[in-house]
């Protein structure tokens, strides 16, 4: 087992776009599944990202939790060569590795993209799923799902951030716009952006001129390819792709939890040929 809780050293990155802890918030909400090493603190919650929370989101494809070191080069998933259907292969790839079709073209439309428009990020859509798994099970958080159009049936909204144990503190900067708390700001939507992070960085997938929407995969996704590449830099670089998932949320935990997710899914597709 990993430990629980092990420092990350400060560097001076954007801010995180989802508040600082060990999980995503499969891993800070789903308590009924996990060891509270201190009750609501959910940088000291043990659990496994793979580990069936609940009966909807319970995972057949197991990902092995893997404990590398920040720097470790990822296996590079392929991507797929322009022009490809990426539906056809979504329905080839999804049921093997338990990603919601919908979803996973998200991810894939995401990385073509990023190849057209910063080539030299280098991002695939394995780190995107490998984050999308970690934060919501790929939008499919406590019975949510994906309709055709990529937009959730509910939204996903994370816990306030109101300093309680664990969580920082975090004043309202929308007006509730985005999560529905004057209050306190809230981690939203599948790859859970906080709402100044998402102001930044969001982009409308469709380019239909619409405000993007946290509450829809596309969007999401290529908001977070946006993030992690301006964040890392050379992605396919150990260095560069640890500097980016850091950013996005500074613990060697979640780190090796998206690693382990994003080396599974490049795997498995390699093996399907």
């Amino acid at each position: 087992m990993t430990p629980t809780s092990t420092p990350v050293p400060p560097a001076p990155l954007p801010p995180s776009p989802s508040r600082p802890g060990r999980r995503g918030l499969v891993g800070r909400l789903l308590v009924a599944a996990v060891l509270l090493v201190t009750v609501g603190g959910a940088a000291m919650l043990v659990v496994k990202a793979n580990e069936p929370v609940e009966r909807e989101t319970a995972q057949r494809f197991q990902v092995p939790d893997l404990d590398v070191l920040p720097g470790t080069a990822l296996a590079q998933a392929r991507s797929l060569p322009s022009g490809s259907d990426v539906r056809l292969w979504a329905e080839k790839v999804g049921p093997a590795t338990d990603i919601p079709v919908r979803t996973l073209i998200a991810y894939v439309n995401a990385d073509l993209a990023t190849r057209a428009d910063n080539p030299g990020c280098n991002l695939t859509w394995a780190t995107l799923a490998g984050i999308g798994r970690v934060e919501s099970h790929h939008g499919h958080f406590r019975g949510t799902r994906v309709t055709d159009e990529g937009t959730l049936t509910k939204p996903i909204i994370g816990v306030p951030l109101n300093g309680s144990p664990g969580v920082q503190a975090i004043r309202d900067t929308d007006g509730g716009t985005l999560d529905g708390d004057r209050e306190w700001d809230r981690a939203v939507g599948s790859m859970q952006f906080l709402p100044t992070t998402w102001g930044k960085w969001a982009k409308r997938a469709s380019g239909d001129g619409a405000t993007p929407d946290p509450q829809n995969v596309d969007d999401a996704a290529l908001t977070a390819a946006r993030y992690l590449c301006a964040s890392g830099g050379d992605l396919a670089t150990g260095e560069g792709w640890w500097k980016a998932v850091f950013t996005y949320n500074k613990s060697l935990q979640y780190g090796r939890d998206v690693y382990s997710g994003a080396d599974a899914y490049a795997r498995k597709v390699a093996e399907l040929g």
